[in-house]
């Protein structure tokens, strides 16, 4: 390399339009090595063909993508890093919707709260709900890494990844959400499931630093709970919560996979989306290393009923034969008990868990 073609640091910085702070801490990334670094003053020198990928890292930067994933993007072909751009900005996306959502609601409540007469509040109705959980191995897997929890105000769902015993990443974030089944002001439900997920992501980075061998360990979750008529959601990555009203089924979570950032991109039709060799590339899972979920408040009602389940039922089970069940079988635990049937005729590819609530009045 003819030392005279290398352009020094700030020559570099301007072309590029990164700042020497920035070059030198996307070399100390390993983002962007100099060609050469001057071993007595320590000076920084870049070869011009750098200029292409260090515009590619300043242009991540400005679109917002943390650091690690622009590692990723830089590694891969041309064909592979849009699509790794696509699916970050589709999350992005997501989110913002998301936010877009509890922002509408906070005004709308914000706003009630402002042009109200003062006057005693009108009790929220008294609603419970009836409940059943199942969790079964399927029949190809060798460990359960499904995990449940069904309780009189909490419901969640979590399925975990890359264990290869009985202690899986599930395990660990039910655990921590399961403080949450107490009685707590409908105005907290947000607040607290959001720290609350917090806490899981936690719990599974410590299960992973507690022993080595436990590393790439990882769960998605989505979890429900009730205060009074309110209803608060959280989720992250590709388990799902439907809500069966007035006869019709909705599925009220958007999964956090590479295939669905293609189907919403229409990229992809429904019908190759079963067969994508990436259906499964989570991205966003709990694996201790931080997390945005969705968070969303509904309103509750009686007759509602609610299905959480993981994905060894949704890529198994057809959506219309779920909704058939929901409809027709009344008793939650029958209810459970048909689901994980149907996904084990099906061939039981994977770990299934399903939990069935019906939202009923307190007196009923």
């Amino acid at each position: 390399m003819d030392p005279r073609e290398l352009l020094t640091i700030g020559a570099f910085a301007r072309a590029s339009r990164l700042t020497p702070k920035a070059l030198r801490l996307y070399d100390e990334l390993g983002l962007l090595p100099p060609a050469r670094t001057d071993p007595r003053s320590g000076y920084r020198f870049y070869h011009p063909d750098q200029l292409e990928r260090a515009r590619l890292v300043a242009w991540l930067r400005r679109l917002g993508m943390p650091l690690a994933r622009i590692r990723t993007v830089c590694a891969l072909e041309p064909a592979a890093a849009a699509a790794e751009v696509a699916a970050y900005w589709s999350g992005v996306e997501a989110d913002t919707r998301a936010r877009g959502e509890l922002a509408a609601f906070l005004i709308g409540y914000l706003t009630e709260r402002s042009e109200r007469e003062i006057t005693m509040p009108e009790p929220a109705p008294a609603l419970t709900i009836r409940y059943a959980t199942r969790s079964d191995i399927g029949l190809t897997r060798a460990h359960n890494e499904d995990r449940a929890y069904a309780g009189a105000r909490l419901l969640a769902v979590a399925d975990g990844y890359g264990a290869a015993d009985d202690a899986p990443a599930s395990a660990a974030a039910i655990d921590a959400l399961k403080p949450l089944d107490t009685d707590m002001p409908a105005g907290d439900l947000l607040n607290a499931l959001e720290r609350a997920i917090h806490s899981a992501d936690a719990a599974v980075r410590d299960l992973v630093a507690a022993d080595p061998s436990h590393a790439g360990r990882g769960t998605t979750l989505t979890a429900l709970l009730l205060s009074g008529s309110q209803l608060a959601l959280v989720h992250v990555g590709d388990c799902r919560a439907y809500l069966l009203r007035d006869g019709d089924l909705f599925q009220i979570t958007h999964d956090h996979t590479m295939v669905q950032s293609l189907l919403d991109e229409g990229r992809l039709t429904r019908e190759e989306a079963a067969s994508h060799p990436q259906r499964t590339l989570l991205l966003r899972a709990l694996a201790g290393s931080g997390v945005e979920p969705d968070l969303h408040l509904r309103e509750a009602r009686s007759g509602d009923r609610y299905l959480l389940c993981s994905d060894g039922l949704s890529t198994v089970v057809e959506t219309a034969a779920v909704k058939e069940v929901l409809r027709t079988v009344a008793d939650p635990e029958q209810a459970v008990r048909r689901l994980v049937d149907l996904a084990n005729a099906g061939g039981g590819p994977d770990n299934v868990t399903c939990v069935v609530a019906d939202v009923t009045d307190r007196a009923a």
